[in-house]
């Protein structure tokens, strides 16, 4: 089994149902205090990083996360990287030595985490201009892994 057949099993039954499937609501607010929802990045690809500041590949993928947020900000991307189970105290300390560029989003302040189940960190989820989950891939893969993504939506 893949990795993105074990994630897509991981998810809820409406997953598989068919390929590519619409990605069901969501909403998002940021530690700076954005509220990000379906709406708010329609005709926008959706960068979703689950992640967690123990994470030693979290931490060996966040440059690589970091790039692509910048490279491709001004071609329609938006990266959330949703700290999992983690507090606000926590993520504060952890980004205070090591600053991240992605929007950061704690679990207590999103449900997508329950919505989509994140099992392994890192955990990455895209979404196309259309809505619809366009890739997954579970654990880290560096720029490489990430580019892969960002063509399954459109962007690269």
């Amino acid at each position: 089994m893949t990795r993105r057949q074990a994630l897509l099993l991981s998810l809820p039954g409406w997953v598989m149902a068919q390929r590519n499937p619409d990605a069901p609501p969501f909403r998002a607010k940021t530690l700076g205090g954005e509220l990000v929802t379906p709406e708010t990045i329609k005709n926008k690809v959706a960068l979703i990083q689950f992640w967690t500041t123990w994470c030693g590949v979290c931490r060996a993928d966040q440059a690589a996360v970091d790039e692509i947020t910048r490279k491709f900000k001004d071609k329609g991307l938006i990266v959330l990287a949703v700290s999992v189970q983690e507090d606000r105290e926590t993520v504060s300390r952890y980004l205070q030595k090591s600053p991240r560029e992605p929007k950061i989003v704690l679990t207590a302040d999103t449900n997508l985490v329950s919505t989509y189940r994140p099992r392994a960190f890192p955990s990455y989820l895209i979404i196309d201009r259309q809505g619809r989950i366009a890739g997954v891939q579970e654990g880290g893969g560096g720029e490489p892994a990430l580019l892969e993504l960002l063509r399954k939506a459109g962007i690269g």
